[in-house]
């Protein structure tokens, strides 16, 4: 499962990258940790997963950001994250 560079902390961290790689693998079936080269795209050649992640984090303040949702394809699917941080992944030849 390969969504960034450096993965060092984020085992314990639960993020919304992370749940885009679970929302693929429900779909196709298969553990998250599958879901890597060379059988499905990397989740960074298609956004960059530390600036989604940060998109749908509180403030440092602690406050909560705007409401509001990102789209992007990955792995055949239109992935949905909305600002609640729920994320859905519908096969595109059904869009």
């Amino acid at each position: 499962m390969l969504l960034s560079v450096d993965r060092s902390d984020t085992a314990d961290v639960h993020s919304v990258s992370f749940d885009v790689i679970a929302a693929v693998a429900e779909q196709e079936g298969v553990d998250p940790m599958d879901i890597e080269p060379p059988e499905y795209d990397a989740l960074y050649d298609v956004i960059n997963p530390e600036a989604l992640d940060s998109l749908f984090t509180q403030r440092e303040d602690g406050s909560k950001r705007a409401d509001g949702r990102v789209e992007f394809p990955f792995c055949g699917y239109q992935i949905v994250v909305d600002s609640d941080g729920e994320v859905s992944a519908v096969k595109q030849d059904r869009i």
